[in-house]
């Protein structure tokens, strides 16, 4: 016989732990549901990962960071410890090991979840999965041969978990630079199958780049204002937070002795094989650098501040790489960021669109009544699934939540 429960919020990782917050705070008797522990998506990083924003960005409702290093970089179990933490002083039932297989609609209105604990009823379902769902493949890596290890970016543990031998890391945001880094500076000969991805410093004029951005329109911009709706898939700016937080780019990566080639191709001839296309990357991130410097500048331009000095790129061209034989190579790593899966185990028809991403208004889904998403990329705004802007979107959600269901109590 299947459990009754009114609403469900099926994850506990930062979204699914803020949603749980505002719904206690506007009285919704709820249960969480997660696969794993609180946060666990980001115990499967690797040993050394840092967060990439400071510290004090971690602003979740109820768990705002309030240590000693506003502006250090939390590591793998800093974070992980915080949201156990936050879970912890939750009113709400956080069912752990408990995995949600099937989620489909029943007659009548609601939806029936099909767990390892038997089936559960809800009237109400919010889906905070997390933006990290599947680390994505591109076509190309399928080509290496088995005899190569090939790992993605929730595999790669450190340098020594890897066979001898030179590495490939195909990708180019955050994780594929900062892994690059770390393999590179361990000794190993690193070949980087680049990608497009914007960068920009780190401190201009010695403040970090996300207290900048904050004050400028960046992590406000709404879906409708991106370029195309494949853009919610792009990476966000190379920098990095380990080791204090410092630079971390094409260039800073080329200095290092990193070898730059274009996209991943395949596998030929004994060969991995890369399209002759790095110099356009490099000219998209310096692009991406200008816009970005632009919002800056426009920022102390109407503020009065004094503007950072931010200069021009310097040139890069790297030299010609477009095949690298597999002999070279004891590794791959791919860090090519991720998707969603939600038709895995979603049972609704056009519930996502073409690239995955939930078809809603305002977090609900425009095709199934009282399913609501949270901590989606781009959900609302750039920041819906960021530590410091999951909150606002879990806080509307709730809200809404809250108001339906004392519409449904009282009918007046």
């Amino acid at each position: 016989m299947a459990e009754e429960i009114d609403v469900v919020v099926i994850g506990a990782g930062q979204a699914g732990l803020a949603t749980s917050y505002e719904l206690q705070a506007r009285g919704v008797d709820h249960v969480v549901l997660e696969a794993e522990t609180p946060g666990s998506s980001w115990r499967h990083r690797w040993d050394s990962f840092t967060l990439v924003g400071p510290n004090h960005l971690v602003r979740l409702p109820g768990a705002v960071y309030d240590g000693d290093e506003p502006d250090g970089f939390m590591s793998r179990e800093e974070i992980t410890g915080h949201l156990e933490a936050y879970a912890a002083h939750l009113s709400a039932t956080v069912r752990h090991g408990r995995p949600v297989h099937r989620l489909a609609p029943r007659d009548g209105g609601g939806y029936l979840l099909d767990t390892d604990d038997g089936p559960v009823r809800s009237r109400v379902v919010i889906v905070a999965t997390g933006a990290y769902q599947q680390p994505h493949v591109p076509p190309a890596a399928r080509s290496i041969p088995p005899g190569i290890t090939c790992v993605d970016v929730t595999q790669y543990r450190n340098p020594d978990s890897l066979p001898d031998g030179g590495v490939l890391v195909v990708g180019s945001g955050q994780s594929a630079c900062q892994i690059a880094e770390e393999l590179v500076l361990s000794g190993r000969e690193v070949v980087m199958a680049c990608g497009r991805a914007p960068w920009f410093p780190r401190r201009p004029a010695g403040r970090d780049l996300f207290d900048w951005f904050l004050e400028t329109p960046f992590f406000e911009q709404r879906p409708d204002q991106l370029s195309s709706p494949s853009a919610r898939l792009g990476a966000n700016p190379q920098v990095s937070g380990a080791s204090g937080g410092h630079d971390l780019n094409y260039r800073t990566l080329h200095a290092l002795g990193v070898r730059l080639g274009g996209h991943l191709a395949g596998v030929d001839d004994g060969a991995v094989r890369l399209v002759p296309d790095v110099a356009e990357s490099i000219a998209a991130g310096d692009a991406a650098y200008v816009m970005l410097r632009g919002l800056v500048l426009d920022l102390c331009e109407t503020t009065g501040a004094e503007a950072p000095d931010l200069a021009d790129p310097t040139p890069l061209e790297p030299a010609r790489l477009e095949a690298v034989p597999l002999r070279e190579l004891g590794a791959v790593v791919v860090a090519a960021g991720f998707r969603t899966r939600y038709t895995e185990w979603i049972e609704i028809p056009d519930v996502v669109d073409e690239l995955g991403f939930p078809v809603h208004h305002d977090g609900e889904s425009l095709v199934a009544p009282d399913l609501h998403f949270v901590g989606v990329h781009f959900l609302r705004r750039r920041r819906s699934s960021l530590l410091f802007g999951v909150g606002d979107d879990a806080a509307a959600t709730a809200a809404r939540v809250a108001s339906r269901l004392d519409t449904r109590l009282d009918p007046r």
